[in-house]
């Protein structure tokens, strides 16, 4: 009895040994859960929860591939939600402006609804006064994907699949498409969007989270310090498409080249109230560096708090988005009324309208290829 005692006591130590080394990995308190978050189409819809090893979490649906929760620490730790979003999927269904979601298959803007691609004309939905916006009325942030959550070395992630059909909202070819989110142990939301093709079609896929480093509820963004890594930007017509210029941001309410507050200059935007355009940043910014490889675009510090964010991509561009449109009518999580200018976007995408654009960045996919897109939410 002695003699088993002693061994039942060694193996115990054991297991106690092994898991404080995993906790001292992080793995032990690496967690993933999924919970029903409502149906749509008869189908159900999930919402998965990733929290890695310092307690960071991140609340995804599998409906639009929407960041819903993205709870991060201050500087002494204490974590709060800096996403815009909503608490149920209801709000998702209704209409809001694209909170959280991947959207597709072209984020941003293709003139007059209208392209080329190898000698043939396609149309597609006009939803964003005479342009098309997004990816048309239906597109990937109001689908259904198929999701399977995942432990890596890296941390919690979550792997959503979606098939968009050939035609499907005007665009040519099968599009197999497949975004994976993984919430590192040091704190980054990386998104990894890849792609694959039957036919040659435009593809140019990004995240449309609304930040604000203070907390989802704590009003405006506008002293936010932002610093962007562009020495120049693309002009657009009163509808917000891109003349097809780069200009210098220097002398410019554009730029961010060092950090400076949105709130700065953001007067120095006006609007057009003909086309309900209250004015402020929408603006694409033309990234410094290779493409391809991972580069700093972005840098938000919010000096209540001392969140810091930068944004890593591999995309040419990154579209700058000061909340402009919101306007008290949407009512978010824990009955947050959003007000313009209470979040910003860092979009990371090719440039708005590139398919019209011959001499800029191709956003054209072909069979064969593979089209990959890398963005790190890194937070400090």
């Amino acid at each position: 009895m002695k003699i088993q005692s002693g061994v039942i006591g060694l193996l115990l130590l054991a297991i106690l040994l092994g898991a404080s080394l995993l906790g001292c990995t992080g793995t032990l308190h690496m967690r993933i859960g999924k919970q029903t978050f409502g149906e749509i189409d008869g189908k159900t819809v999930d919402l998965y929860t990733l929290t890695n090893s310092s307690g960071a979490t991140a609340r995804i649906t599998n409906y639009g591939c929407i960041v819903t929760e993205l709870h991060v620490p201050d500087r002494d730790g204490n974590l709060a939600d800096v996403v815009l979003g909503f608490d149920r999927l209801d709000g998702y269904l209704g209409k809001h402006p694209y909170f959280g979601a991947i959207v597709g298959r072209v984020a941003n803007r293709i003139a007059k609804g209208r392209f080329s691609l190898d000698d043939k004309n396609y149309t597609l939905a006009v939803n964003n006064g005479p342009n098309h916006l997004h990816g048309g009325l239906r597109g990937f942030d109001k689908v259904l994907w198929d999701a399977e959550a995942h432990d890596t070395a890296d941390g919690p992630a979550l792997t959503l699949t979606y098939l968009s059909a050939d035609g499907e909202e005007g665009y040519p070819g099968n599009l197999k498409t497949t975004v994976v989110y993984t919430l590192t142990h040091a704190n980054e939301l990386k998104i990894e969007m890849t792609a694959e093709t039957d036919a040659p079609t435009p593809v140019n896929m990004a995240n449309h989270s609304y930040w604000n480093l203070s907390g989802h509820d704590s009003g405006d963004i506008l002293g936010h310090q932002l610093c962007l890594n562009a020495d120049s930007y693309t002009p657009t017509d009163e509808w917000l498409i891109p003349t097809g210029a780069f200009a210098p941001v220097e002398g410019t309410p554009f730029d961010f080249r060092k950090p400076k507050t949105i709130g700065a200059d953001i007067a120095r935007i006006p609007g057009n109230p003909e086309m309900n355009n209250p004015g402020g940043f929408d603006t694409n910014f033309v990234l410094n560096g290779e493409n391809g490889g991972l580069k700093l675009a972005a840098r938000v510090v919010e000096p209540g708090s001392g969140r810091v964010m930068e944004v890593f991509t591999t995309e040419p561009g990154v579209q700058f988005y000061s909340g402009n449109f919101l306007d008290g009518s949407v009512t978010g999580k824990g009955g947050a009324v959003y007000e313009q200018r209470n979040g910003f976007c860092l979009e990371t995408q090719h440039f708005p309208d590139s398919i019209n654009k011959p001499g800029w960045p191709t956003v054209v996919l072909r069979p064969g290829k593979t089209y990959r897109h890398v963005v790190v939410y890194a937070f400090s």
